[in-house]
């Protein structure tokens, strides 16, 4: 992976101070060892008047391996593939922004002995990155930078130039250019900014991970418009770590308004937050009647199908009751997150044997699915087209049949609840549909009917008497005639 930094200059202040600046003589090309790879620093050009330095990043895809523990990129046992097909040798990512810390600490902090004055001014700079990957597209691009004071040209990559009706790939060429912003600013930008564009870290995000998060931000993030989103994506969506750092910049707002210092802010704060209740998410109480209903069941193996992040998971291991927990997911790059914050690699061999994590399709049957006690389909039906809902019913009543069967979905009459949520938009882009109480009954119940289940329903979250409960969920039990169909 690849990235350029350059400046421009005049005979009184020559462009060559970048080398200065970045600690890095302009006449050497050095190579620094990481763990995962060597970075290499270079001048393509280097005069009076344009100076251009360069990062190359080689990346080591053995190494990266070891670190994974040989359970593949990220720890998740089935995406072993991914230790062999990824894009981290090639596209700008969070191995970038490590190499950009470990190489240019002294420049990222803004010290330079040599030219002090210069590392404190603004400097025409000029940052090229061939290749990025960007979820989220070139709107998110110019999203995060552009706040920042960047000129942004940003183009998005096609998949196949000779194919270019198959659209674009999430990858983009991305060109920066700015006069207002010094070499500190710059590399405290592309050091946050290139993971979280990325929407993927190499390695376990750690509470340290909000400190740095903090400090890299000082001066920038606690007023960007979007610094939500940055917050959530850099500290890979981990809930709590991204409430901490939430919690810490609205006090670092606070102090900028009143020109006060932190502490003074927080000390005046604490006593009035300890006394606010907070109100139950409704992630939580989603997973609480979902824990609620298989306990009733009394079953023993579940199957967590579409597991997403494994916060259910999680929970189901909390319980010894559960002897055999799996978690399937279509997404390789779920299973990985959700591996990390099992921490499969670290669990102990007793808890290690109550777990699986597997890649699959809930369009297709699945010999791996079957003997279950119990399933669960939390908020998943509802990101499928409505024409493959029946792949997934047959999949999961007419082949697993598992004795029990949690089904959650949004309930959209809920919606108008929502203050944030515009009129007539679903809950998250991805979903395909949301469905009234009345339709989700109608179709829990014929499904029911056609594989040999009953089934009950139940609110979760407040059930407001007029448009009912933000999320509903439908409890399905395997009858006895069932039985016998699935034994013939």
């Amino acid at each position: 992976m690849f990235l350029t930094i350059t400046t421009t200059g005049t005979p009184e202040r020559p462009a060559t101070d970048l080398g200065f600046l970045l600690h890095k003589h302009p006449d050497r090309a050095q190579a620094f060892s990481t763990s995962f790879g060597t970075a290499h620093v270079l001048y393509p050009e280097a005069e009076e008047q344009r100076c251009t330095a360069a990062l190359l990043l080689e990346v080591d895809a053995v190494a990266l391996v070891r670190r994974g523990r040989g359970k593949g990129r990220g720890g998740a046992p089935d995406a072993a593939l991914a230790q062999y097909v990824n894009d981290r040798p090639y596209a700008a990512s969070s191995l970038l922004a490590v190499a950009l810390s470990n190489v240019f600490s002294s420049a990222m902090r803004g010290v330079c002995k040599a030219r002090p004055e210069r590392a404190a001014q603004p400097l025409p700079l000029r940052v090229e990155v061939p290749a990025l990957p960007a979820r989220g597209g070139p709107d998110l691009v110019r999203r995060l930078f552009e706040p920042l004071g960047w000129t942004v040209a940003v183009e998005a990559v096609p998949l196949d130039t000779d194919f270019p009706e198959w659209g674009d790939s999430r990858y983009v060429r991305l060109v920066l250019e700015s006069e207002t912003l010094t070499l500190s600013d710059a590399l405290r930008h592309l050091y946050v900014l290139l993971p979280v564009l990325d929407d993927a870290k190499h390695y376990w995000v750690s509470p340290d991970e909000v400190d740095k998060l903090l400090r890299a931000g000082a001066g920038w993030l606690p007023g960007h418009p979007e610094h939500k989103l940055i917050t959530s994506r850099y500290l890979s969506r981990r809930w709590s770590l991204t409430r901490e750092a939430m919690d810490r910049l609205e006090l670092i707002r606070l102090a900028e308004t009143d020109d006060s210092e932190v502490e003074e802010i927080d000390n005046a704060v604490a006593a009035e937050a300890e006394q606010e209740e907070r109100p139950t998410p409704l992630a939580v109480q989603r997973r609480e009647a979902i824990l609620t209903a298989l306990r009733e069941r009394a079953g023993a193996r579940v199957l967590d199908l579409g597991c997403g992040e494994g916060h259910l998971v999680r929970e189901l291991l909390k319980e010894p009751r559960f002897t055999e927990i799996v978690g399937v997911d279509v997404s390789v790059r779920a299973l990985t997150i959700a591996s990390r914050r099992l921490k499969l690699d670290r669990m102990g061999e007793r808890q290690a044997a109550r777990v699986r994590l597997v890649q699959g399709s809930l369009a297709y049957t699945d010999k791996r699915l079957k003997g279950y006690d119990a399933a669960v389909l939390s908020e998943v039906i509802e990101h499928l087209d409505l024409p493959r809902l029946p792949a997934l019913e047959y999949a999961v009543f007419g082949s697993a049949r598992p004795s029990t069967v949690v089904v959650t979905t949004p309930n959209v009459e809920y919606n108008v609840r929502w203050e944030s949520l515009p009129a007539g938009h679903v809950r998250h882009r991805d979903h395909r549909f949301e469905w009234t109480r009345e339709e989700f009954r109608a179709w829990a119940s014929a499904v029911a009917e056609r594989h040999g289940y009953a089934v009950e329903f139940r609110p979760v979250g407040p059930d407001d008497p007029e448009v009912g409960p933000p999320t509903q969920l439908a409890l399905f039990t395997l009858t006895a005639t069932g039985k016998e169909a699935k034994a013939a």
